[in-house]
């Protein structure tokens, strides 16, 4: 999530509260997670196992809850809670604006685009040329649609990723400042949701199509031409590329690849990345051809116990 403008260092730590190492001036631009962090980013992390992964990332300024040497070129903001302060920067620069109207007044619609009663356009949302939005689509803040898209009815583009801190109280939710975008081309089928990025983006490539029912978790990029069936669930920070097809009820675990032009067969539990252009299926998911033989060889484990007994 870049800033509108840029940033002193100073201001930042002001508004969390927190104490800075650096220049009081030193330029801050934005806030990311560690994996779509760029320079000017702030990052967090709060467990030691994740230190020198943060240290070393590209972003700028670390937030941190330890006082640690200061890489040269970056700065830190030193908090005793950073997942808490990384969620009032994103609510400080990112902040809820309520709705009054289906069609939010800043949204841009571009023109041929047919929008069916009793879809709700947020804030900020821009739709291109030629689009169909059938009825009853939710499309939160900030989404941004391409040329030639059709999505079907009860799909919603844009809610809350599934991100959160155990905590002895309960869950604390990371709150979501990113965006969902659906470039040109794009087919979403009836009673999707695609949530959007905690900073970055979610994106359906163009030429995607998507079925019925379909989950795609925060920051998770979907390349060009991919086909997905109903009733899959892909996880938050998940890359398929270009032409790969997952067949209904394929669960993909997050932050792994699918390599292009694979396939997944129906039912598939992907729990690690895959390679391109092979076919896959099980769970946990393998190529196919193995995985066939597997099964082949345990239908015949009960003819070959009645031959031991034989003996």
């Amino acid at each position: 999530m870049k800033f509108h403008k840029p940033y002193h260092l100073k201001n930042i730590a002001q508004i969390i509260g927190a104490q800075f190492v650096g220049a009081d001036d030193f330029e801050v631009l934005g806030m990311n997670e560690i994996h779509v962090v760029e320079k000017g980013d702030i990052v967090f992390v709060d467990h030691p196992k994740y230190y020198d992964k943060a240290l070393k990332s590209k972003a700028s300024v670390v937030l941190i809850n330890k006082n640690v040497e200061c890489p040269k070129g970056k700065a830190l903001l030193i908090s005793d809670d950073p997942f808490r302060d990384f969620n009032k920067l994103t609510l400080h620069f990112n902040p809820f604006q309520n709705a009054n109207t289906s069609i939010s007044s800043s949204a841009k619609v571009g023109q041929g685009t047919h929008i069916q009663p009793n879809t709700f356009v947020g804030n900020n949302v821009k739709i291109g040329k030629n689009c169909l939005i059938h009825s009853n689509v939710s499309i939160y803040d900030n989404t941004i649609i391409g040329d030639n898209v059709t999505i079907h009815a009860g799909t919603i583009l844009g809610a809350d990723a599934f991100y959160y801190k155990k905590r002895p109280e309960g869950f604390d939710r990371l709150i979501s400042g990113g965006r969902v975008i659906i470039e040109n081309n794009v087919d979403i089928g009836a009673s999707c949701t695609i949530d959007r990025g905690v900073t970055g983006d979610t994106t359906i490539k163009e030429g995607t199509k998507l079925d019925n029912q379909i989950q795609i978790g925060h920051d998770t990029v979907i390349g060009k031409k991919c086909l997905i069936a109903s009733h899959t669930g892909i996880a938050g920070c998940v890359i398929v590329e270009d032409e790969v097809t997952l067949w209904g009820q394929v669960g993909v675990i997050s932050g792994i690849t699918i390599g292009k032009g694979a396939v997944v067969y129906a039912q598939s539990g992907v729990g690690k990345s895959l390679e391109s252009g092979k076919t896959y299926f099980g769970s946990p998911a393998d190529e196919a051809p193995l995985k066939m033989r597997e099964m082949a060889s345990i239908r015949s484990i009960p003819s070959i116990l009645n031959k031991m007994k034989d003996k």
